[in-house]
């Protein structure tokens, strides 16, 4: 693999290898082909300036326990993915800025600087090339400070398991012992093992080639037209819905918590933003871990992709005018049906589609329906993301690149690290100019969750 430096970069870039070569071959599970072959990049900025060498050293000891980011990707027969696990080795690069550390934060987004944090990769030279799936680009800003830019590829984990071995690097550097990962896909796999395929599953389906590339192309020609917002919600505000959803709950539901309340406040208004008419159907298609349902199945501490999604689904009118508590009973009842046997169905669906190769033409169909009626909500508020820490403090912020799909909300936490939440809203630039006045941050701020007029 060669290694260029950027022109005009007086830092410098190396590459990092584990454990050595294992000649083992990880086959990919059918769940995470569903991300395709793109890094999923995260930023994280910090007051104090870390100590590269000291990065550097401890991210080489913590790579020998996940041999699948030293690895690369390439083609299975049957149109699959594998890591060969050969360590080839990640990026390491560290570069030094002439800017100041900019106050970034909910009000002064990072997204228009990300590019110059992370370190480039072709994301369309990555199967049976010499491509890293692990970049790790430290940035030192001019008077102190530095900015940790981690590139990982979607189709070896999943944000949970991203967080995971950051936190694992962070324990390597602070001189802890870590644990090695259980990545073996076997044991997902075996959930379709004795379940017949239904021709059809509830939440993805296969389109065509010709499909495919019209909704590729909607995206990218839409692209400029997208907005992505910050609104900070206040652990009060957050704990307000919740205890207005819990005072219209039944006495015999569980008790709502703050984040099915904030997701389907969130619902509501966008939906009483779009303004469609009374009796058509909007969607929240909710991204949903598959850790917990499957914890009798799956090894503590399961390093891949575990995600999947599930709907729910309510007439626009009643989204809009019926309590927090109807929408909330909604987003539970759809939370619920995430079950172990429909796991299975789904995995059993998605293991056929790769058998006959047509993995490369499974969408979700709420990526697919995010034109129409779907908003996508990713809440991944409860994930530790501010304990990154690397001898120079917690980072005062962290971000990732705006997402291109509309009609998309995700839920972060915040650096106090209590009940208050960030939320990115990425929407068409009418709608989030509409957000951004006075009217409907009134909406998304009305402490008992009315969607409607105030």
């Amino acid at each position: 693999m060669k290694i260029g430096r950027p022109p005009g970069n007086p830092g410098r870039t190396v590459v990092l290898r584990g454990g050595g070569p294992s000649g083992e071959r990880v086959r990919l599970g059918v769940h995470d082909l569903m991300n395709g072959t793109f890094a999923t990049p995260r930023t994280f900025f910090y007051r104090r300036t870390l100590d590269d060498g000291a990065l550097e050293d401890s991210l080489r000891r913590t790579l020998a326990h996940y041999p699948l980011l030293t690895g690369r990707l390439e083609r299975d027969q049957d149109g699959g993915l594998s890591v060969a696990c050969d360590d080839a080795g990640a990026v390491f690069s560290v570069a030094h800025s002439d800017r100041a550390m900019p106050d970034y934060g909910p009000d002064r987004p990072a997204r228009q600087d990300l590019r110059r944090y992370l370190h480039s990769v072709n994301a369309f030279r990555v199967v049976g090339h010499d491509t890293p799936l692990l970049s790790v680009k430290v940035t030192h800003m001019r008077g102190g400070g530095s900015v940790l830019g981690v590139s990982v590829n979607h189709a070896v984990v999943d944000g949970g398991g991203y967080l995971d071995f950051l936190l694992q690097w962070s324990a390597a550097h602070a001189g802890r012992e870590i644990r090695p990962v259980p990545y073996d896909r076997t044991p997902l796999e075996r959930l379709a093992g004795d379940v017949r395929p239904a021709p059809d599953d509830p939440q993805y389906t296969v389109i065509t080639g010709r499909q495919k590339f019209g909704f590729i192309w909607k995206v990218n020609a839409r692209a400029r037209t997208m907005r992505t917002i910050t609104v900070r919600f206040t652990a009060d505000e957050v704990l307000a819905l919740r205890e207005a959803a819990r005072a219209g709950q039944d006495a015999d539901r569980p008790p709502a918590s703050s984040g099915d309340a904030l997701g389907a406040h969130l619902w509501r208004v966008l939906g009483a933003l779009r303004a469609r008419e009374p009796g058509a159907q909007e969607r929240l298609g909710i991204v949903v871990g598959l850790r917990a349902a499957l914890k009798d199945r799956l090894p503590d501490g399961y390093w891949g992709n575990a995600v999947s999604n599930t709907t729910a689904a309510l007439p626009a009118r009643e989204l809009r005018e019926e309590p927090l508590a109807h929408t909330v009973a909604a987003v539970r009842a759809a939370l619920d049906r995430v079950t172990p046997d429909r796991i299975r169905r789904e995995a059993a669906f998605l293991e056929a589609q790769r058998s006959a190769g047509r993995s490369g033409r499974v969408f979700s169909r709420m990526s697919l329906d995010a034109f129409e009626g779907t908003v996508a909500l990713n809440n991944a508020g409860r994930l530790a993301v501010y304990e990154v820490e690397f001898g120079a403090g917690r980072p005062f912020w962290f971000e990732f690149p705006a997402s291109p799909v509309p009609w998309t909300v995700l839920v972060t936490p915040t650096p106090d690290d209590d009940h208050s939440r960030d939320v990115h809203l990425s929407v068409p630039r009418d709608a989030a100019d509409a957000l951004c006045g006075p009217e409907w941050a009134g909406r998304l701020h009305d402490p008992a969750g009315r969607p409607g007029p105030l």
